[in-house]
């Protein structure tokens, strides 16, 4: 393998072979977490939910003309449409939570709360007294979501000028106060002060100075004790642990982390957040499928069965039971008979190993998985083409405006998707200004990205009662698909129609809480088919390996994969810029806008603010006279959180900093610009993942090297299409990451809602 495409000055040390077996004297000592890999908080595209500290500012339109919705508000105010319908679904249950288990002391107490605020009644704690166990509702027919409204107004004027006022009395910045008139509603101003912790609801708010905030407004009332405080920080810790991809958390863990934050009696602070609905709280059987104890001929009570006890914020909880019933209701209710056996059979046996055992299984199943690499997309394109042929309406949505393109290039055979230029436009494509054509009708590939097919301004429609107007959906980059999103989709779906979610499993999870695709796989409850076709080349062989734990050195006669090591992040930095400008351009023939540098982490000597700031003075100079940044800048906008798109900066206005997305015009308001747009010369793996480059420059700092996981680096170095650079720094980091760094566990409840309701498949 290649350390350079050409030599340059300064690459004249460059070493050959493995990525991890570029070190310099042996193992190094592994240091402290620095800024590097800390992620910041309430900024666009704040990727990484493992590492999060702060919950990000909620992203709001994408300023466009007043008269029409824009893409983010539309998928805002469809996500509070979903959840206000599985409010009303939860309301009309006939009983609590329920529980499979006898259980005493501070757990008991904690349900016992429960259910005293389901009852009306003053939460107490008593000794817990098991109800008979309710039978399990079957899969209720899905209420129909209506087409998006507009989102919700700002708050009053009024509203936000007496927010203000108790800021200033707490010492807080008053520029928190639109954040906190608009997530603390009507009387916010009189609910803060009574209750200064409320601030924690505001998104980069830490407890810290929320305890501040408190005294300043308290006085001597003040004091870890207080009940208020304790809720308070119960609802934010939940909320951390969401950022981190738990949809709950384990009681133990919960009350560990409120004790560590100074919470005398951590019990009592999760139970007082119950009793306020505030969180929920789940005994969940370790495994639901056991048959439960009886009790012996003597009289004796049965054992108790292994029990689990979680807490989680509503929203969350509901949007998994929603999922979970949603899911049941696909794979229950019988395909529509679009389409005779003897029809599907012709197709699948026109097709080759797995893409005719995908056919065969979507022709008698209304859910089905598919898992495999950047190879496996031919698959599921193939199988759009047959439903196309076979009349059925088929669509595929995407992570991303650029894996749209690339696999709308695939669908219509216009080559690999390994040869659809990044930001380009497929003919016939979805635009700024409506949804794609049928592609059965047009010969235009009929895919769009998730985010604009539950919006509206791509897709299929919907039809009379609010279900897309489709027969089967391809959903791309299942990975990425968070619990919220999810359930938002799946009860979108008409009965009898077709769901097949395909995606890569070894790389980074959702930025959202769950990890949906990988419970999925895990509870084996549809059929999976697993893709044979692998991925080609050195680069194919390189993060296949990756895959399974090996970091192997691979051949790479035409400088596929070169490695360059560096001492220190200012190194990293300058190398970085040499390879973006110089070298992958002269040796590789693939020019600055077609590569990106993918780094761990926005902070740091080497993160990708720094990074951002260097490639703009080589690529791209001047003022940045519209909020830092000047026609021709690279960029990543977030229009909502854990969303990234890339695009260039056109121009500014009055309207706001205008941006091309995907060949697609979006315009960001100048008070949005800050929150939801940043440099994107260089990105983070999260930012980065359902896209692809034709080149990749990975930079590794040392001071990274504790961040780094095996789906860290698949995602990272698999991004890249004919050239991936790393510039190397971690040593011996790099294969231990590799060997021994697996995805950090989520927490959630999906799999136990999937397993009682659905039976195994096997």
């Amino acid at each position: 393998m290649s350390t350079e495409p050409e030599p340059t000055e300064e690459a004249e040390n460059a070493e050959p072979g493995t990525p991890g077996a570029a070190t310099r004297g042996g193992e190094p000592d592994v240091p402290a977490r620095s800024a590097s890999a800390e992620d910041d908080a309430g900024e666009a595209g704040d990727e990484s939910p493992e590492e999060a500290t702060a919950a990000p500012a909620a992203a709001g339109g994408e300023g466009e003309a007043a008269t029409q919705l824009s893409e983010a508000e539309a998928e805002l105010a469809a996500q509070r449409l979903e959840r206000e319908r599985i409010e009303r679904r939860k309301a009309d249950k006939a009983g609590p939570v329920e529980a499979g288990a006898k259980l005493s002391g501070k757990a008991a107490d904690l349900l016992a709360a429960v259910r005293a605020v389901e009852s009306g009644e003053k939460p107490v704690a008593t000794v817990f007294s098991e109800p008979e166990r309710a039978p399990r509702r079957a899969a209720p027919e899905p209420v129909r979501r209506p087409q998006p409204m507009p989102a919700a107004a700002a708050p009053a004027p009024v509203a936000v000028d007496a927010v203000q006022r108790v800021l200033t009395d707490g010492g807080a910045p008053d520029t928190l106060a639109p954040q906190v008139a608009a997530a603390l509603g009507e009387g916010a101003d009189d609910l803060l002060r009574a209750d200064p912790w409320l601030l924690l609801r505001v998104g980069g708010v830490r407890p810290e100075q929320a305890d501040g905030f408190a005294r300043a407004l308290l006085g001597a009332e003040c004091g870890p004790d207080d009940e208020r405080r304790g809720r308070a920080l119960t609802g934010w810790l939940l909320e951390q642990a969401a950022l981190a991809g738990h949809t709950a958390l384990e009681l133990p863990a919960l009350t560990a982390a409120l004790a560590q934050r100074g919470v005398p009696d951590a019990d009592e602070a999760v139970q007082s957040a119950v009793a306020e609905g505030e969180a929920l709280v789940f005994q969940d059987a370790l495994d639901p499928t056991a048959p439960a104890p009886e009790a012996s001929e003597e009289g004796e009570e049965a054992e108790e069965r292994p029990v689990r006890i979680l807490v989680g914020l509503e929203r969350y909880a509901l949007a998994e039971e929603s999922l979970a019933d949603g899911l049941a209701r696909l794979i229950n209710s019988v395909p529509k008979e679009d389409r005779s056996a003897e029809d599907w059979e012709r197709a699948a046996t026109s097709a080759q190993a797995s893409t005719a055992e995908l056919i065969r299984a979507v022709a008698g199943h209304g859910l089905v998985l598919h898992t495999g690499g950047e190879a496996s997309l031919a698959e599921p394109a193939a199988l759009l083409r047959a439903a196309a042929g076979l009349g059925l309406r088929a669509w595929a949505a995407t992570h991303s405006p650029v894996g749209r393109d690339r696999f709308a290039a695939l669908w219509s055979g216009q080559g690999r998707a390994d040869d659809a230029i990044p930001n380009s436009r497929t003919p016939g494509g979805p635009t700024a200004d409506g949804p794609v054509v049928d592609g059965a009708a047009s010969g235009a590939a009929s895919v769009a990205t998730l985010a604009g097919l539950l919006s509206g301004a791509e897709g299929p429609g919907r039809d009379a009662d609010g279900a897309l107007d489709l027969d089967l959906l391809v959903l791309l980059d299942a990975p990425q698909l968070d619990v919220e999103t999810a359930a938002l989709l799946v009860e979108s779906l008409p009965d009898g129609a077709r769901l097949v979610a395909t995606g890569d499993p070894a790389v980074l999870w959702s930025a959202g809480p769950g990890r949906v695709f990988a419970d999925l796989l895990a509870a084996r409850i549809c059929p999976q088919v697993a893709s044979r076709l692998p991925d080609p080349g050195p680069l194919g062989e390189l993060v296949s390996g990756i895959g399974i734990g090996e970091l192997n050195q691979v051949e790479a006669p035409g400088k596929e994969v070169v490695i360059v090591p560096v001492r220190d992040a200012g190194e990293a930095v300058h190398r970085t810029v040499q390879l973006v400008a110089d070298s992958v351009p002269r040796a590789i023939g693939v020019p600055p806008e077609q590569t990106v540098v993918i780094t761990p982490g926005h902070g740091g000597a080497a993160g990708t603010r720094a990074l951002n700031v260097a490639l703009k003075e080589r690529l791209n100079p001047g003022p940045g006279r519209f909020g830092g940044f000047d026609p021709g800048d690279r960029i990543a906008y977030s229009p909502a959180p854990g969303r990234t798109v890339p695009g260039n900066v056109v121009t500014a206005d009055a309207e706001g900093l205008h941006l091309s997305c995907s060949g697609a015009p979006v315009v960001v308001p100048k008070e949005r610009v800050e929150q939801s747009v940043r440099h994107g010369w260089a990105l983070t793996a999260h930012q980065a993942v359902g896209n692809r480059w034709p080149a990749v420059v990975a930079v590794l700092p040392g001071d990274a090297a504790q961040t780094l996981s095996r789906p860290w680096v698949y995602t990272a170095f698999g991004r890249a299409d004919r050239h991936l650079s790393v510039v190397h720094g971690v040593e011996q980091a790099l294969p231990r990451a590799v060997a021994e760094v697996p995805a950090k566990p989520r927490t959630t409840r999906l799999p136990l809602l999937l397993a009682t309701q659905l039976p195994t498949t096997g």
